[in-house]
């Protein structure tokens, strides 16, 4: 199993955090997200990891064994970005990381065991996160519904309550070369325009309008998403207990 970090983005939400580093620096209790991604990996027993890179790319230089650059990262969303790695997406199934999230090892390796072509992580108890995070949690969150047996039925759309929202997806995806070749279908058959804006949750609603199974895999222990300068004292404190 590989793995991908999605780490090319600007996060101008973060403000001064990125002035001087990818998002994927930003540190959390003193460790930087990427580095808390590293170990993650390393204790799950994958070895080949690569990063993609746009924003700042240079400072990425020598943190992974691999770097895939995406040329156009401030142009387009990171679906487009991801395809820069398409060469090991291709080749043997692989795990996709958002730069700007963590989770436990316990969570990556159910996600990595997970069958089927394409999997996802939620957190069916996001509303105490996100309650935390944002005054209103509404405005910062998406429909997710699942069907009975667990796969995923609808995301990425605008929620009008929590009762749309059965958890949150978090930025950590599987897929196999297989489903890997229907994404590159998928997006080979959009106008320039609409595949450059394309971000993740919309490509994976297109899957499942499109009859793609996606499998769910609940988080398993803390995980968080930095987004926000204020998201960076709350998991301080969440990852000292």
């Amino acid at each position: 199993m590989r793995a991908v970090i999605l780490a090319a983005g600007r996060g101008s939400r973060l403000g001064p955090y990125t002035d001087d580093r990818p998002k994927c620096l930003v540190e959390v209790d003193g460790r930087s997200l990427l580095d808390l991604h590293l170990d993650t990996l390393a204790e799950v027993g994958v070895t080949e990891v690569g990063i993609v890179t746009g924003y700042r790319a240079a400072d990425l230089t020598g943190r992974g064994p691999v770097t895939f650059h995406a040329p156009r990262w401030s142009e387009t969303n990171m679906v487009v970005s991801l395809t820069a790695a398409s060469a090991w997406l291709r080749t043997a199934p692989s795990l996709v990381l958002y730069g700007d999230v963590f989770a436990t090892a316990a969570t990556v390796t159910a996600l990595a065991a997970a069958g089927g072509d394409l999997a996802i992580t939620y957190d069916p108890h996001w509303l105490d996160l996100w309650s935390r995070r944002f005054v209103d949690p509404l405005d910062d969150a998406e429909t997710f519904r699942l069907r009975a047996d667990g796969t995923l039925a609808e995301i990425g759309l605008r929620a009008a309550s929590t009762d749309e929202i059965q958890g949150q997806y978090m930025g950590l995806l599987r897929f196999t070369p297989a489903v890997w070749g229907r994404v590159e279908e998928v997006l080979s058959g959009l106008p320039p325009q609409q595949r450059d804006a394309m971000d993740m949750t919309t490509l994976l609603g297109t899957l499942i309008a499109a009859g793609e199974q996606i499998r769910t895999v609940p988080r398993i222990g803390p995980w968080g998403e930095v987004d926000h300068p204020d998201d960076v004292a709350l998991y301080a404190r969440q990852r000292q207990g």
